[in-house]
């Protein structure tokens, strides 16, 4: 799927339920906020090969485009 302007560019996963995104970034906070996740619990990076990263509070994650198949970089909860 080509993106021609208005839609989301990117998919983020969130312990399984996919949230489309518009900016090429997204900060913990905005993930917490978009994913309900608790800010006494850490949120955690999954990579396509299942490496798994603590992400730091302060920390801007850099997005690459998404699609709807294969796998994608995953966020969950500590």
């Amino acid at each position: 799927m080509i993106n021609m302007g208005n839609g989301p560019k990117y998919f983020i996963d969130i312990e399984g339920n996919e949230h489309d995104w518009d900016k090429g970034t997204i900060t913990v906070t905005e993930l917490r906020q978009l994913g309900n996740l608790p800010a006494d619990q850490p949120v955690i990076e999954v990579d396509p090969d299942n490496n798994e990263r603590t992400l730091n509070e302060d920390e801007v994650v850099t997005l690459k485009p998404g699609h709807r198949y294969g796998k994608k970089v995953l966020y969950k909860r500590g």
